[in-house]
């Protein structure tokens, strides 16, 4: 029997897709030595939108989760999600910060980390990559999957090739939307078993209703690895169930190394955690549902919500149908760029601006422009000639790679710490500066109305 192993996404992408990342380290803490008995292939537990969510609004320290979580799993491999040269934020940042952040990561528990460009460009990868190998974690190197004229299964396979050139360990097909068809990822897993040596990981998410057939079919191609959600985590925009996953694979011959009981003891423990959510309204039921809408518009269902969020924030949702119809036109003018973070915002921005304006293109947001200039890295495909000019005027966009222009960071966010500050805490404000100020001063707030007593022994006559 072949084994195919599964990630569970519980404390990562089924929190951040469900509950927009807002469970908080006490809420799952109890579980951790449970699902670190499960016999998880890995648990992803960090990065993507955690380490935001964490300073903004949780009022945690992202790196003291991390290694709560270390001590609490010490059987299960960790992995995170990082966005290559943007790391967790939503810009490019120089090498010295990328190489301390990955190295961090490593010291503080991680053991894999899947790191991804949303504009598939290696480019924005090597340096992240790199640093994962000279620390000794594994890296893997991921796919953004996507559909439009230039990505085909050829487009992908050389991406691969390029990914397994540098060295990572496995290689993950990131299908963030959801719109891998069954037999699309059939097809590529196939047609990467053909090409690479590496052991293939397939994400995927419920969002349109493939993804459990999905999964299914890329196990019958060779893939080895799956990500997949503890059932009442499951479904909607976040990833198909475990325990559906392993019953079915098993079905069909292959060795699932999962303790089932213990996936119920997991499955039980989150079921009143999810209740919590849906009756504070941080579970909406909308992003339960199928949407297979998302096939034609690609728009995974965090930037959905955004959306939505955009919209109803200047009290517009009304021409949510016109943004929606708008956004496949904006990506298509830019290139046919992946719909990921931070690609998704910013084309969900924009096309939102179009229809707000009445004017497409009357205000071009900063982000576009600096996309256009060649900042993100090379665009998939052929940027509008019209909108180019709008931005370059007869000026070239970069043709080199971004991070090759800017400072080092490290040194200069210490002393703007006052030079005393961890490495951690540099990273941290490196990363979001606002948001780790404001979480550095409630800290120091904290331990100042925190009293320490000591206790006396005394001895008694004899």
């Amino acid at each position: 029997m072949r084994p195919v192993q599964l990630t569970e996404t519980v404390l990562r992408d089924a929190n951040q897709s469900l509950i927009a990342t807002r469970m908080p380290f006490e809420a799952f803490a109890p579980i951790l030595p449970t699902l670190d008995r499960a016999g998880y292939y890995s648990l992803e537990c960090w990065g993507g939108a955690t380490f935001d969510a964490c300073l903004r609004y949780l009022d945690e320290d992202p790196w003291e989760r991390l290694r709560r979580i270390r001590k609490a799993c010490p059987n299960t491999k960790l992995q995170m999600l990082l966005r290559g040269q943007n790391l967790l934020g939503y810009k490019h940042y120089p090498d010295d910060a990328v190489r301390l952040f990955v190295k961090k990561s490593i010291e503080n528990g991680i053991d894999i980390l899947r790191i991804f460009d949303a504009l598939n460009d290696i480019r924005n990868l090597e340096v992240a990559i790199d640093e994962t190998l000279k620390n000794g974690a594994v890296a893997s190197g991921a796919i953004c999957f996507t559909h439009s004229p230039i990505h085909d299964a050829e487009h992908f396979v050389r991406y691969a090739k390029q990914l397994e050139s540098r060295g990572v360990q496995t290689i993950c097909i990131k299908d963030m939307a959801g719109i891998m068809s069954p037999k699309e990822g059939y097809d590529l897993v196939r047609a990467l078993k053909e090409t690479v040596k590496t052991p293939i990981v397939i994400h995927t998410h419920a969002t349109t209703g493939l993804g459990f057939m999905t999964l299914l079919k890329c196990v019958e191609a060779g893939a080895d690895v799956i990500d997949t959600a503890i059932s009442c985590f499951s479904g909607g925009t976040a990833q198909p169930a475990t325990e559906t996953m392993a019953y079915v694979l098993r079905q069909y011959g292959y060795d699932v190394p999962l303790q089932d009981a213990v996936c119920r003891e997991i499955n039980e423990f989150f079921k009143p955690v999810r209740a919590d959510a849906l009756k504070s309204g941080l579970l909406n039921p909308v992003v339960m549902g199928t949407q297979p809408e998302a096939l034609i518009d690609q728009i995974p269902g965090g930037m959905l919500s955004n959306l939505v969020a955009q919209l109803t924030a200047q009290k517009k949702l009304d021409q949510l149908d016109a943004v929606l119809e708008e956004t496949p036109r904006v990506r298509k003018d830019l290139g046919y760029p992946p719909l990921v973070t931070p690609m998704s915002q910013m084309v969900g921005v924009q096309a939102t601006s179009n229809v707000l304006a009445g004017e497409r293109y009357k205000n071009i947001s900063k982000e576009v422009k600096s996309y256009i200039r060649g900042e993100y890295g090379r665009a998939p495909g052929k940027i509008d000639p019209a909108l180019q000019a709008a931005v370059l005027g007869d000026a070239a966009p970069l043709t080199g790679r971004f991070a090759d222009t800017l400072p080092p960071a490290v040194e200069a966010a210490r002393a703007a710490l006052g030079g005393k500050a961890s490495d951690e805490d540099v990273l941290s404000y490196i990363a979001f500066p606002a948001q780790a100020e404001a979480f550095f001063a409630k800290r120091e707030e904290k331990k100042k109305h925190t009293f320490t007593y000591t206790v006396r022994k005394v001895e008694e006559d004899a």
